[in-house]
């Protein structure tokens, strides 16, 4: 394996690693919110008690919404191919340009690998999708910056 496939490798891990974070922290949510639902007892202030299970219902409503939105980056993240390398980015490419080194997967930020900076980002966003499909030494204009494609791996 080159030094660039072995950086797409760790990227891609580093994202996975980010989607099941997320995913752990949504399922605990939910989790302590199935508890507080199951543990509210009927009280004599009726009306607060059922003001109080329908913001739960609320929150476990919009964890459930979170969760499927995490699920969807998991099943994006099998269909990243990271051993295959094109000249045009796409999924699952790694891009060097002048400004910065971006990796076309999902959205998880900012990722270091071997003291070298790297963003990654999914093909929906404003980046990803001036990115898309440019060659090595294509120019894009992003933020009024000029960016120019020095390497596709």
């Amino acid at each position: 394996m080159n030094e660039e496939q072995h950086i797409k490798r760790q990227l891609h891990n580093k994202c996975q690693e980010f989607v099941t974070e997320r995913l752990q922290r949504i399922q605990k949510r939910i989790d302590d919110i199935e508890a507080s639902l199951l543990s509210e007892t009927k009280s004599s202030a009726g009306d607060k008690h059922e003001t109080g299970r329908a913001m739960l219902q609320l929150e476990r409503e919009k964890s459930g919404a979170q969760l499927a939105q995490v699920q969807a980056l998991l099943e994006l993240l099998t269909k990243v191919n990271i051993d295959n390398t094109t000249t045009n980015v796409g999924l699952g490419s790694l891009v060097i340009t002048n400004q910065a080194n971006y990796f076309i997967a999902i959205s998880a930020g900012e990722i270091v690998v071997d003291n070298t900076t790297y963003f990654a980002v999914a093909a929906n966003t404003p980046i990803g999708k001036l990115l898309l499909g440019k060659k090595v030494g294509d120019e894009i204009v992003f933020n009024e910056n000029a960016i120019r494609i020095t390497q596709v791996v």
